[in-house]
């Protein structure tokens, strides 16, 4: 058994949305990851955070980035104004200094950026304390994501970098790449399990789905479960135009209804984005699983 991958028979049959019963929740996502990483190496860094801003902005109040001497990590927005926290941030680092401290920027005059607003940065040493006061940044989606082959690790190369939370799913526990050779990160959970189609029913409500496996009889159960289910956000299949009509065909004659076969998305991937290599497949993936938005309500473009 790969160490990195989870079998079925260790986790208990639940959704994974659970949180812990006790102690305080900790903060989510790769930054959050890269935190934890580097104070267990005992690498000195200092936390950039937005704390505050009005106007048109490049980033928002929340954000973070983390500045070592020699590497950084996350970005605040880029430009000028970013330019301008590295150098103070390894000012402070070189003067040994813990912070904190808030500087203000009017982005216009003071820095020559177009957008216009204000921003307020606070800098101060990465601590645990520190990284326990972060706000873990929204989900934007869950995802079952069903196939480890070649554009399955493309596609978790990139999901393992964005604020979402993913069960990647496969048979073979070998179609996984070995620990450390990633994709790795703690919101991306490796699952090997004999029947990948009964994992469906313990997704969480609202939660998408996109299939790719090695097997087009097993894609075909994969999306039978996934559409007989009636809270789903989304379900992608990779496949040609043809691959979509004889599948149609086929849950049709399982009983599946016009509406129910409508909610299939196949070929997945954004319109436009053209290539079969692994790498750009992913990209129309992700970008088009972005394209939901993040299920906020509050925020344009957010659709289910």
């Amino acid at each position: 058994m790969n160490p990195a991958t989870t079998a079925r028979a260790d986790r208990q049959l639940a959704p994974p949305r659970a949180e812990p019963s006790s102690g305080p929740a900790q903060p989510s996502g790769p930054l959050a990851d890269t935190a934890r990483a580097w104070l267990a190496a005992g690498t000195a860094a200092i936390d950039v955070a937005i704390v505050a801003h009005r106007g048109s902005v490049p980033r928002e109040t929340g954000t973070h980035m983390l500045v070592a001497a020699q590497t950084r990590a996350g970005s605040i927005g880029g430009g000028h104004l970013e330019w301008k926290a590295l150098e103070a941030a390894r000012a402070l680092l070189a003067a040994g200094a813990a912070g904190p401290v808030e500087l203000a920027f009017p982005l216009g005059p003071a820095l020559g950026q177009c957008c216009g607003g204000h921003v307020t940065l606070r800098l101060q040493r990465l601590s645990p304390e520190s990284l326990a006061a972060w706000a873990s940044p929204a989900e934007r989606f869950f995802l079952q994501l069903h196939g480890a082959g070649h554009v399955g690790r493309a596609v978790a190369h990139l999901l393992a970098t964005l604020p979402c939370r993913v069960q990647w799913i496969d048979e073979r526990d070998d179609a996984f790449p070995p620990p450390g050779e990633g994709p790795d990160a703690a919101h991306l959970e490796r699952l090997a399990v004999d029947s990948p189609e009964a994992e469906v029913a313990l997704a969480p409500p609202q939660a998408c789905f996109l299939v790719l496996t090695h097997s087009h009889d097993l894609d075909l159960r994969i999306v039978e479960a996934i559409l007989r289910r009636d809270d789903l956000r989304w379900c992608g299949l990779i496949g040609s135009a043809t691959k979509r009509a004889r599948f149609e065909h086929r849950l049709r004659s399982r009983g599946l209804t016009p509406a129910q076969l409508a909610r299939l998305t196949c070929p997945a991937g954004l319109p436009g984005i053209v290539g079969k290599e692994p790498e750009v497949i992913a990209v129309g993936v992700v970008a088009q699983l972005l394209g939901l938005g993040d299920g906020r309500p509050d925020r344009p473009g957010n659709r289910t």
